[in-house]
């Protein structure tokens, strides 16, 4: 199936860069554009994409909160992959916070975009290691003790699920998960999706997130 996109950029030339490179992969069509965060609200309601480029720094209305808009609109299955020549911790954090799927600086290869457009339309997380540390480092400096309402949802996990929920905050891919815990690889997959149904989560990156506020994964070691 294709990917459908929507690209979100104030950039004339952003915008028509990416399409150039995004059309001449198999399997994804860009769809649609959007000048500020305001029309790409507009253009997802419009248009249902698979997935939208969004970037953070944009007139009108922020990257951010039109990420908030798109994801927590009723029924909202897209996903938003945040694009920026900035990387700031405090765009990561609130980036995922709002329900991005995933980070990518404009100064990535033409494969790598590409590649992270395929792996957030298949709701995995777009997390690198080096973002995933920075991550719970902004988590265990602003996020004070952890919420109870998210504290109490965590009880409704298997051990082995929380386990693998630990490991997915951690940044650590299907495989990686079914190394460590020596099961295959479809196991994984499994517990994964019981997880997303049991928390009610979008997708990996969302997991993530939760497993940081109820205070599940702590800094020790980065």
């Amino acid at each position: 199936m294709t990917i459908r996109v929507v690209i979100a950029d104030d950039q004339a030339m952003v915008r028509q860069g990416f399409t150039v490179l995004l059309n001449a992969e198999p399997g994804i069509e860009v769809i649609g554009q959007a000048v500020d965060g305001r029309e790409a609200v507009s253009k997802v309601a419009e248009l249902d994409p698979d997935v939208v480029l969004m970037d953070i720094r944009m007139p009108e209305l922020g990257g951010i909160e039109a990420t908030r808009r798109i994801t927590r609109a009723p029924g909202a299955t897209v996903k938003v992959l945040v694009l920026t020549t900035f990387d700031l911790d405090e765009y990561v954090y609130e980036a995922l916070r709002a329900g991005a799927s995933g980070f990518l600086l404009k100064d990535a290869s033409a494969s790598q975009l590409a590649e992270a457009v395929r792996v957030v339309a298949a709701g995995d997380a777009l997390l690198s290691p080096n973002i995933t540390r920075r991550l719970i480092t902004e988590f265990s400096r602003t996020a004070g003790a952890p919420r109870t309402p998210l504290k109490e949802r965590v009880g409704d996990l298997t051990e082995r699920e929380t386990e693998v929920l630990n490991l997915i905050a951690q940044g650590l891919s299907n495989a990686e998960i079914a190394s460590r815990l020596v099961v295959a690889e479809q196991t994984v997959k499994t517990h994964v999706s019981r997880i997303l149904v049991k928390l009610g989560l979008r997708d990996r990156t969302q997991a993530a997130v939760f497993a940081y506020e109820t205070g599940l994964i702590r800094p020790t070691g980065y």
